[in-house]
C-alpha cells in the first residue's frame, strides 16, 4: 500500500510515519511531496493521503493526525494512546506543556527538519525515537500500575 503527504515532515507526520509502518501497514512505501501535489499523486499512485486538508487522516476536532489515525484503526495499546498525547502536545498550537515529554518531542522534530532535505532519511531516523518514546510510555503506565 502506498501513503503520501507533504514534505519536510514535522512532528505529526513523523510519527505517523511511524505509525503507520509499526503498526497499520509494515511493508508500505511513504512518498513525500509538495503539498499542492498531495491529491494528483495520491489518486494517480492509488495512495492514501495524509496530514493535509479535507482528507479522512488529518487533523479533527482538536485532534492531530496521529491521533486520528490511532482511533481510526482501532489500535488497542495503552502506551500508544499515551504516545498520542506526546504527539499531541508537541504539534498543536497551545498544548506543549500538556505532557512533559512535549518540548522534548518538538524539539527533536524542528531539529530533524533542519539537517535533511530528505523526508525518507528523516523517518528512518525518527523510528528509534518514536520506538523509545513507545517503551517509555509503557514504562510509565506499569510504573502507575505498581504505584511506583
Amino acid at each position: 500500500m502506498k501513503w503520501v503527504t507533504r514534505r519536510n515532515a514535522g512532528v505529526d507526520r513523523l510519527a505517523c510515519a511511524w505509525l503507520i509502518r509499526r503498526f497499520i501497514d509494515p511493508e508500505c512505501e511513504i512518498l513525500f511531496v509538495p503539498g499542492e501535489y498531495v491529491a494528483r499523486v495520491a489518486e494517480k499512485e492509488e495512495a492514501v493521503p495524509f496530514d493535509v486538508p479535507d482528507v479522512e487522516f488529518t487533523h479533527h476536532d482538536g485532534k492531530c493526525t496521529f491521533e486520528t489515525m490511532v482511533s481510526h484503526y482501532k489500535i488497542q495499546d495503552v502506551a500508544l494512546e499515551r504516545l498520542a498525547l506526546i504527539v499531541h502536545a508537541a504539534d498543536i498550537a497551545g498544548e506543549l506543556d500538556s505532557m512533559a515529554e512535549g518540548p522534548g518531542l518538538l524539539a527533536f522534530a524542528n531539529g530533524l527538519q533542519k539537517t535533511t532535505d530528505d523526508d525518507n532519511r528523516k523517518t528512518l531516523i525518527a523510528y528509534p525515537l518514536f520506538d523509545a518514546l513507545h517503551k517509555h510510555c509503557q514504562t510509565v503506565i506499569d510504573n502507575e500500575i505498581e504505584g511506583t
